[in-house]
């Protein structure tokens, strides 16, 4: 499994061994179950996810119950409610478990240690928050500019793995559409 993060890592910056054993030292390994929470609307977010292996999905209920798919998350993505983990705030959203799920954890205080004690890392991580906020700017454009079927074949061919591996009603959440419609876009 560290393997994995080791990869992970590596795709954008060069890693010795005596570095990423110093990296995988702030990091904790942790496994959950399908329907079980990382994180919990309301709640302290403690922790940033790397996923090794599982789908979770990021959540907002609003006043009235309804659920919203924020985000799903699945190999090789990294997932909190990350305003409440900088900010260190109360959760907005929940994190919850699609799938049976591994994932490494840091904290907070880890994060800015690894930031400050080995810049590259620093570096890595800006990096992927980037990567992170052009996929949610991105996201709300398609909001904006695209139809329910636009954003049906676009989140399709972006991430067709995911048609597989998450139910059709969370999809219709995450695509702003009832399961009657995604149904008719499927067909």
């Amino acid at each position: 499994m560290k393997e994995k993060l080791k990869e992970h890592i590596e795709k954008l910056i060069p890693l010795t061994e005596d570095e990423f054993t110093f990296i995988l030292s702030h990091f904790s390994i942790e496994k959950y179950k399908k329907n079980d929470f990382l994180i919990q609307q309301g709640e302290n977010v403690n922790y940033c996810y790397y996923v090794v292996s599982g789908l979770l999905k990021l959540v907002f209920n609003d006043k009235d119950g309804k659920q919203h798919i924020v985000s799903f998350a699945m190999e090789d993505w990294w997932e909190s409610d990350f305003s409440a983990y900088f900010m260190q705030t109360k959760a907005k959203m929940s994190l919850q478990c699609i799938e049976n799920t591994i994932v490494f954890s840091i904290s907070l205080k880890n994060y800015q240690k690894l930031s400050t004690e080995l810049p590259k890392m620093g570096s890595f991580f800006l990096k992927k928050s980037n990567l992170g906020h052009i996929a949610s700017q991105n996201r709300i454009l398609s909001f904006l500019t695209s139809n329910a079927k636009e954003r049906y074949e676009q989140l399709l061919k972006q991430y067709p793995l995911l048609f597989q591996r998450v139910p059709k009603t969370l999809l219709a959440s995450y695509l702003g559409v009832s399961r009657e419609t995604l149904s008719r876009l499927s067909s």
